[in-house]
């Protein structure tokens, strides 16, 4: 039945969070693991991996855990398990690709695995609006991905990232940077097709979760992937600077004006995922890494716990009933802020 089903993805999420937390151990002690390859199919281990595959593994654990409950009862609750499980797997396997043609599977995979949890609920006219804006937007990319792959297989002979990195002297790489750099601003949900994003609230909301799972900033992974091509395309960072850091710029604003909880999380979400390819086209990769791992965590949690803002607001040091909060509530919140930051700043060194 469908609760036996959710424990079983339960377990597979634990199982996939224990060998993200070995994988990373194993490479913070030995460095990047090789792994053997057959045609097409590899295993790529290095740092990046270890810290996407743990971050995912976490995150992804804690959403099906969630699904678990709220979901039960539902009469889909056994089909969304399914897909919630099936486009976490993609996921999965999308960070461990070694090779071009298994990324790119798994890419689209992704896509098509999320296309059925925005129309879990058939029936709704934005659902259905969301998917099809959602799968042109992730079309394009793919097409553009393919594309990007088969230049570089081309060029360099190489299918595997380990060979592929280290064939790229002397070859003209912008073409293919400047459509991989596409490609992620298309995944990332950046300006102008972005508005699929901000209608997913009509999913149920473990999928607003899985979206900051190596989803949404699947498209910064993959630029982050690419970093010793990107690094040489001033091109491709150019775009990822102009669109990115246009894109930061309005959703932030149009984030303020939103009064539905989800719908502002979702365009805070278009923003961070803007800052985050900003950071990119600057080359700042350890930033922009950090950037995808803090922006997860907090963003998931945010979603999860959406419902709840209403209580946690009414619970509130305010006065009551309809009361303004205590403006001693932004002053304990702004020093709060300072004492972290000389605090990381003054064990860090900076």
């Amino acid at each position: 039945d469908a609760r036996r089903l959710a424990l079983r993805a339960r377990a597979a999420a634990l199982i996939s969070l224990v060998s993200a937390m070995v994988g990373a151990g194993l490479v913070a002690i030995g460095g990047p693991l090789a792994t053997p390859a057959l045609p097409g199919l590899a295993i790529h281990y290095d740092a990046l991996t270890a810290v996407m595959f743990l971050l995912v593994g976490f995150v992804g654990s804690i959403v099906v855990h969630f699904a678990k409950n709220y979901m039960a009862g539902d009469p889909g609750h056994a089909r969304f398990t399914r897909a919630l499980s099936a486009t976490l797997a993609a996921v999965l396997v999308l960070i461990l690709s070694g090779t071009m043609p298994m990324f790119l599977a798994a890419w689209i995979a992704t896509s098509l695995g999320l296309d059925r949890l925005l129309l879990f609920y058939g029936d709704r006219p934005s659902a259905i609006l969301a998917t099809r804006k959602h799968f042109i937007a992730s079309r394009i990319g793919d097409v553009c991905l393919g594309v990007a792959f088969t230049l570089l297989w081309q060029a360099t002979g190489a299918l595997d990232f380990a060979t592929l990195f280290t064939s790229l002297a002397g070859v003209n790489g912008t073409l293919p940077a400047v459509l991989i750099a596409i490609a992620a601003l298309l995944k990332s949900a950046q300006f102008p097709l972005h508005g699929w994003i901000t209608e997913v609230m009509e999913t149920p909301t473990p999928v607003s979760a899985l979206l900051h799972a190596g989803i949404v900033n699947a498209g910064g992974f993959l630029v982050l992937r690419f970093a010793p091509l990107m690094g040489e395309a001033t091109a491709a960072l150019d775009v990822l600077l102009v669109v990115g850091g246009f894109t930061a710029l309005f959703a932030s604003v149009v984030m303020l004006t939103q009064n539905a909880v989800k719908v502002a999380l979702a365009w805070s979400t278009i923003a961070q995922m803007g800052f985050m390819l900003l950071q990119c086209g600057l080359g700042a990769w350890p930033a922009a890494l950090l950037h995808i791992v803090a922006h997860s965590l907090y963003k998931a949690h945010a979603f999860l716990s959406s419902g709840s803002v209403i209580d946690i607001a009414r619970a509130s040091w305010s006065p009551s009933p309809g009361g303004a909060p205590h403006p001693a509530r932004l002053a304990m919140a702004v020093g709060g802020v300072l004492a972290a930051v000389a605090a990381a700043g003054t064990l860090s060194g900076f």
